[in-house]
Formats: C-alpha cells, sequence, structure tokens
C-alpha cells in the first residue's frame, strides 16, 4: 500500500464516519437551538431542561438511522477489503 493508498483510504474512512454522524448530531443541534430558545423567553435556566430533550432525540435519531449507518459503514469497510 502506498502512502497516497493510504491518506486516500484514511479520507474515505473520515468522510463515512461524518455522514454517518450527521443526522444525528444536527438533530441534538436542532433542539439545543429550539430548547435555548424556550428557556431564554420563559426565563428557566436549568441545565437539565435543554439536556434531557437533546438526549431523547438524539437517541431516538440513532435507534431509527442505525439500520443505515450499519449499512454505510458496511459498504465502507467492503469497499476498503476489495481495494482499487
Amino acid at each position: 500500500m502506498t502512502e497516497q493508498q493510504l491518506v486516500e483510504l484514511v479520507r474515505q474512512a473520515l468522510v463515512a464516519g461524518l455522514v454517518v454522524v450527521a443526522p444525528v448530531l444536527l438533530a441534538g443541534l436542532a433542539v439545543g437551538v429550539i430548547m435555548g430558545l424556550v428557556q431564554a423567553a420563559s426565563g428557566v435556566h436549568e441545565p437539565i431542561v435543554g439536556f434531557v430533550p437533546k438526549f431523547a432525540v438524539m437517541a431516538v435519531m440513532v435507534l431509527v438511522s442505525l439500520p443505515w449507518m450499519v449499512e454505510r459503514l458496511a459498504s465502507v469497510f467492503r469497499e476498503t477489503v476489495a481495494g482499487p
């Protein structure tokens, strides 16, 4: 394996990891922003009020998108093992 192939392999792995994690992180970000606005509007500044909904949505997103995540990572692994 040449250095260029190794760099390409690492790049593909990082991109695949970011693509797989992006839906969960974006859902957490959206809920976090909404809960921040609600907390600011209501005057309630308890950290647990923002954490619980964010955690719940992220957990649901992981459960919903888990089959897709596994398939995506498995396809990257198959492509890596198959080689160029």
